[in-house]
């Protein structure tokens, strides 16, 4: 290999990673349908000058594409009509414990798929999910019912303190041992003797 040959895989190397940190850091499961497009279309342009495609060509063509992707995401945060028609719309899955079949078809998603993305995310029983969606990313996103919901922290001291008011409010002044110490015996109820 000649030296021309390793520097120019290098050059392609780390101008394919800088195009990559500006085009955004997401997983492949993050990643819009457009997204997608131009990471696939990155790799191949980065990979044929090796085989002996013009240098240039080949990263002018890989900066145009990060140029669209950022286009693309601009016009998306500004116009809420072509961020649906670009990614799409969360479909609802599951309402009020119940399975959304006619969605489920249409997401070509089986109840198998879902429960093992809902088992991904800690959850056992469709019945304690008030709305499951698959967003246009393919992530499962959901709320769950009042009582399958975890105990909060807050919600934790809101129940502590009034646990403490409660017990303040009763009448502790007395000796707990006081009925031990009597010298005359207490009559307890029929049942308990």
């Amino acid at each position: 290999m000649d030296l021309f040959f390793i520097l120019k895989s290098f050059t392609l190397f780390f101008t394919g990673v800088i195009l990559l940190r500006i085009a955004g850091r997401k997983s492949i499961s993050q990643m819009t349908l457009a997204q997608t497009i131009v990471m696939i279309s990155l790799g191949h342009l980065i990979v044929e000058p090796i085989v002996e495609v013009s240098m240039v060509k080949a990263i002018g063509g890989a900066v145009i594409f990060v140029v669209s992707i950022l286009a693309v995401e601009y016009i998306q945060l500004h116009f809420n009509l072509f961020e649906k028609l670009m990614m799409g719309k969360s479909k609802i899955v599951i309402e009020n414990g119940e399975l959304n079949i006619k969605n489920l078809k249409k997401l070509r998603l089986t109840v198998d798929g879902l429960e093992m993305r809902m088992r991904n995310m800690g959850l056992s029983k469709i019945s304690d999910i008030k709305m499951a969606t698959i967003e246009p990313n393919g992530q499962l996103g959901y709320e769950l019912i009042e009582d399958a919901k975890p105990l909060t922290i807050g919600e934790f001291k809101k129940l502590m303190n009034l646990n403490s008011h409660q017990t303040q409010n009763q009448d502790f002044s007395g000796n707990i041992f006081e009925e031990i110490h009597q010298k005359t015996p207490q009559k307890h109820p029929e049942y308990l003797n």
